[in-house]
């Protein structure tokens, strides 16, 4: 494979990257791994927690700042993304706010890491995908107020606040389009890496916590639209999905465990690299009787990119 950078060909290269919470730490091997082998790219889209991912890897896209995104995530922990505040939580309770933790350890996190003010700045393009609160469509956010974007994209709603861009309000992209593909190929990539979290598919026990059952909830969900949009695309582009871990046994809450999330799935993807990119479509689905789920429509998302 060629270097990190544009591709060589007319037929422009995208990665996507999922939500997943905590398991957003998955990636960051997956990552390593296919920048490593030195695959090129020419856009990144993010959804969720990856969204920040995406944003890291289009501001840092060799393996240097891949290291230093490992760092990041090993530093990490839950007060980090979801700082709870007893008198936070009981006003959203009180119906007094719009949910259980505030925004600012992620912004931050963004603030302090980010070497760009604006998503067209950075140095590959970079797109992330939020949902807007008052009509439910999903919008790709291709310019304005990098911090804002990305904080609105990773918003699950009742856990992190509606972020406000231009007058409009947006939330969690996963809620509609965790792994946006769709948007990929209308951005005009005709080869789309897909880098999904994964979700938690072995777990000992039910999760002890709110926080932790939303999450697991909206981890499981985002999943089965992954394995749907892998279907609905396959034969349309040349579709690399990296295969997500499995067994996984930590609650999409729980940010103690992202060193070993990283060194699986960097030697998970390392393998499949070597093997030469086997389709893993079947892996996808969270139980064997979805491997008969209908075909999704054919017709790409026409959600309008939001102007700043």
């Amino acid at each position: 494979m060629s270097s990190v950078g544009p591709s060589a060909t007319n037929r422009p290269s995208a990665v996507v990257l999922s939500g997943g919470a905590s398991l957003g730490a998955a990636q960051v091997g997956m990552l390593r791994a296919i920048v490593e082998a030195g695959t090129p790219f020419d856009l990144v889209v993010g959804t969720s927690v990856g969204a920040f991912n995406a944003a890291w890897l289009a501001d840092h896209p060799g393996p240097r700042g891949i290291d230093g995104l490992v760092d990041v995530w090993k530093s990490l922990r839950r007060r980090d993304v979801f700082p709870l505040n007893p008198r936070h939580s009981l006003a959203a309770i009180r119906g007094r706010r719009p949910s259980i933790a505030s925004d600012k350890g992620l912004r931050s996190l963004l603030s302090r890491h980010l070497s760009f003010e604006r998503l067209e700045d950075s140095a590959i393009p970079l797109h992330v995908v939020a949902v807007d609160v008052l009509s439910g469509r999903d919008v790709l956010l291709s310019s304005g107020p990098a911090v804002d974007a990305i904080v609105a994209s990773a918003s699950i709603p009742g856990l992190l606040p509606p972020v406000e861009i231009a007058g409009r309000w947006y939330m969690d992209g996963g809620v509609v389009n965790n792994t946006p593909i769709s948007y990929a190929v209308g951005l005009g990539a005709r080869t789309v890496w897909v880098v999904p979290a994964g979700f938690p598919c072995a777990l000992s026990h039910p999760p002890r916590s709110a926080l932790s059952m939303a999450l697991q909830g909206l981890s499981t969900l985002v999943q089965h639209r992954l394995a749907l949009d892998a279907m609905r695309f396959h034969d349309g582009v040349e579709l690399r999905v990296v295969p997500p871990l499995c067994p996984v046994n930590v609650a999409p809450a729980d940010f103690s465990h992202s060193g070993e999330l990283i060194e699986r799935a960097y030697a998970s993807t390392v393998a499949w690299l070597v093997n030469g990119c086997p389709d893993v479509s079947a892996s996808l689905y969270p139980h064997d009787h979805l491997a008969t789920a209908p075909t999704a429509p054919t017709a790409p998302t026409t959600s309008e990119p939001a102007r700043d």
